[in-house]
């Protein structure tokens, strides 16, 4: 490595190193899984905010958004963006007090399956099992794609081969999450926002002045036909019409933000349900700005590559482009070098932030859920805690196994999984916190049905094309809605005990 790369180097390194200390500072804090898992619901309402949406945007942000828009334009990634931001705001806005008041109400849970096992009274513990088996399976692969970003941002800056660049990155995460828990992963969290945001800022100021200005890059773009439209993408040289029922089904990642756990336990987290409109701000604001600077990242990138001061990007390279970005920002003397290794450190960030949250769900899902809950293992309080800790590091094995292929696209796994959690979660969690008349088998049969539309609309129904080509989130989500209502009619009302829960719940 020359002096460039030395530099970036040791930046990154000082950034890993202060993420290994913030989880060795909250391990003596966690004294229960309680502690560990949702961090004593002690969240004050700027960190929830942050470590809400920094925990949702992952390696997307940095690396598959700006992908996208350089690809084909506009309208895949901002219609993408505009549904995010909009699911975003009416998550904060409709589910987030209900939850957190909710999920004492019920028992004091500290992990989604626990709050619906005890919304509904279920002692067969089915609920319990459904959804924490479609945590680990959708988690996952979703961690394995934050690794294989860390592997690919490191194997081409310090040119190391992939897998040990991607084992590396693990290792990093694993220790501070297993260390530190719930709070560790918030604070981290909070941190990697403001990094994240610093490095958005870095790359476009520097690439629309290498580019050669803003007015060049947005002439450039629209020399292209249908790279800056919203109806239209630019793909094979020609505009291809992108209709009304692929906008809806690209909106509809949106729907996505109801069923996602690692955001979820955030607002069950909080200290002060009053101040959960306070973190609304927050977070609103910052996802709606950093998914539009991302977006014109990517269409700068394209000026960039037409000016020949970038090499072209193809394909799964084109999410590299900001670690191109900065490594070009690095030739610029000291100040030059200090920025990129931010950049990278924001890009690390932005995989980090996710990642940790998704061990942690993943985590309680088996040691809490399985083992306590469904197997009914007598596990004393200190020893859950080791339990917890190494089921983090399970959870991360089967991460890197997943993460092996380099040319595994970010975009496209975090795409799937976002669509499993939308539709297994979405729905259940909706009508668990606003239909009184909702019911145990209402909510299996969706989470099951919600599941596996996923699946079969993926790999059977989509490939046929047309009108059949929509993001799987959509269909699936609307089946499990409509298949929980309807089984919930079909079987036996709640316990009076339950609807006078879900009044208190409800603050009637």
């Amino acid at each position: 490595m020359d002096g460039r790369t030395w530099g970036i180097f040791l930046i990154i390194v000082a950034y890993l190193v202060g993420m290994v200390a913030v989880g060795f500072y909250f391990m003596k804090q966690n004294r229960s899984t309680g502690d560990y898992y949702l961090g004593g619901r002690k969240l004050g309402p700027l960190v929830t905010a942050m470590s809400a949406e920094a925990s949702d945007m992952s390696s997307w942000l940095l690396m598959g958004l700006p992908g996208v828009a350089y690809l084909t334009g506009v309208a895949d990634a901002a219609w993408t963006a505009i549904g995010l931001a909009v699911g975003t705001y009416f998550n904060w806005l409709i589910v987030a007090k209900r939850l957190r008041r909710y999920s004492v109400i019920a028992g004091n849970a500290i992990t989604i399956p626990d709050f619906f096992a005890n919304r509904y009274r279920d002692k067969s513990n089915i609920l319990i099992a459904v959804s924490a088996v479609f945590i680990v399976i959708f988690f996952i692969p979703y961690t394995a794609s934050g690794f294989a970003a860390c592997g690919k941002l490191f194997s081409t800056l310090f040119q190391i081969p992939y897998f040990y660049a991607m084992l590396i990155s693990a290792v990093v995460i694993v220790a501070y999450t297993a260390l530190g828990g719930f709070s560790a992963a918030s604070t981290t969290d909070l941190i990697q926002s403001i990094v994240m945001s610093v490095a958005l800022i870095c790359v476009v100021l520097f690439g629309v002045r290498a580019a050669g200005g803003v007015d060049l890059v947005v002439g450039q773009a629209g020399e292209l036909p249908g790279y800056l439209s919203l109806t239209s993408i630019y793909s094979d040289g020609a505009a291809q019409e992108y209709g009304a029922i692929k906008i809806a089904s690209t909106f509809a990642w949106g729907l996505g933000y109801f069923g996602m756990p690692h955001i979820l336990l955030r607002f069950m987290a909080i200290e002060d349900e009053n101040k959960i409109p306070l973190s609304r701000r927050i977070a609103a604001i910052w996802v709606v700005i950093s998914m539009g600077v991302a977006i014109f990242i990517g269409i700068v990138g394209y000026s960039l590559s037409k000016g020949g001061v970038i090499e072209t990007l193809e394909g799964a390279d084109s999410e590299k482009l900001i670690i191109v970005v900065g490594t070009l920002m690095s030739k610029s003397g000291i100040l030059g070098i200090l920025i990129a290794g931010l950049i990278m450190s924001g890009i690390l960030a932005c995989t980090m932030s996710t990642a940790d949250s998704q061990l942690l769900a993943a985590s309680s899902s088996i040691s809490e859920n399985l083992l306590k809950g469904v197997f009914h293992l007598n596990i004393r309080e200190k020893s859950s805690l080791l339990a917890a800790r190494l089921t983090v590091l399970f959870i991360a094995v089967l991460g890197v196994i997943l993460a092996i292929d380099p040319n595994s696209s970010v975009f496209g796994i975090v795409s799937f999984a976002w669509a499993g959690f939308g539709a297994v979660f979405g729905p259940v969690m909706l009508l668990a916190l606003f239909w009184k008349r909702s019911n145990k088998y209402g909510a299996i049969v969706s989470m099951i049905s919600g599941g596996t539309m996923v699946f079969v609309w993926k790999y059977l129904v989509r490939p046929m094309g047309g009108a059949w080509d929509i993001y799987e989130l959509l269909p699936a989500f609307l089946v499990a809605a409509a298949l929980h209502v309807i089984v919930s009619l079909a079987t036996p009302a709640p316990e009076e005990v339950i609807v006078k829960e879900f009044e208190r719940a409800s603050g009637r």
